[in-house]
């Protein structure tokens, strides 16, 4: 056996090889800084954004992971190694964990959207699908909301993501709406401009938007008028001055004399033959 052709193969491989291992390194060790970097932006930037620890350590980590990745696949690729054909048998094994677990893949997509997209913050109140109430939790993989009743809903964010979201919180100014049959026998003039002065006087209301009363409709047994008005949520309560207006309204009405009808119904009857 040639041991010195031997020795001297080797150590040409060794030579050949050690520029393409130190470019490798070189590279490994500048993706490790860089996904530190990167984890800290992602911390920093997000400390704005996100109010959750928990939920920015988790961007951060996966921040850092994904760089990190990305640098050892260059990396091996440097040296030779098949990546293409170590990545080909991963996706059978990805493929068959991945199915398993899709659904929380897509939740977790879904909430790394709604952290970056923000259509609510913790504490907005929000209408998601058949859920209506406050945020208290955004998570990676759900959103709890806090129903009007005191139930919490957790909703996956995938649900949340592709569903239409109502932000009431999003916009300070809010109009409601109270609807008043009012008799035919009544001066529909006088009675809106009874209501619309009560409407005024609430704590709350607001003189611009300027409240309105319209005449909606002719019900079987009243007019049907329609009195709306803004307020301020960020300075009123919303169901408070609804309350408010409505409990007016009523007292308006029976102080001014002026008639709220009950539904009525007609029966007519045929005498026995």
């Amino acid at each position: 056996m040639d041991w010195e052709g031997l020795i001297r193969t080797f150590l040409e491989d060794v030579i050949g090889f050690l520029p393409r291992l130190i470019a490798a390194l070189v590279i490994f060790v500048a993706m490790l800084i860089l996904s530190a970097l990167a984890a800290r932006w992602v911390r920093r930037a997000g400390q704005v954004k996100i109010k959750d620890p928990e939920t920015l350590r988790a961007l951060s980590l996966l921040t850092r992971w994904g760089v990190l990745i990305v640098g050892v696949i260059v990396a091996l690729d440097q040296v030779d190694f098949d990546v293409t054909g170590f990545l080909a048998g991963l996706g059978v094994l990805g493929f068959t964990v991945g199915f398993a677990l899709q659904d929380i893949a897509r939740n977790f997509v879904a909430g790394i959207l709604l952290l970056i997209q923000q259509p609510f913050d913790i504490g907005d109140a929000v209408k998601v699908g058949e859920f209506t109430g406050k945020v208290v939790d955004i998570r990676l993989r759900d959103t709890v909301i806090q129903t009007w009743d005191g139930e919490l809903a957790i909703v996956p964010n995938i649900e949340v993501y592709t569903r239409p979201i109502v932000n009431y919180s999003d916009r300070p100014l809010r109009r409601r709406t109270i609807r008043v049959g009012v008799g035919y026998e009544e001066d529909i003039g006088r009675a809106a401009k009874v209501f619309l002065e009560t409407v005024r006087q609430i704590d709350g209301v607001l003189a611009d938007p300027a409240p309105t009363v319209m005449v909606e409709g002719l019900g079987d047994s009243a007019v049907e008028l329609v009195i709306r008005f803004w307020l301020n949520q960020e300075t009123h309560s919303l169901i408070e001055v609804h309350s408010q207006a409505v409990q007016a309204i009523k007292e308006a009405a029976e102080r001014e004399g002026i008639e709220i009808p009950y539904p009525t119904v007609r029966v007519i009857g045929e005498g026995a033959g």
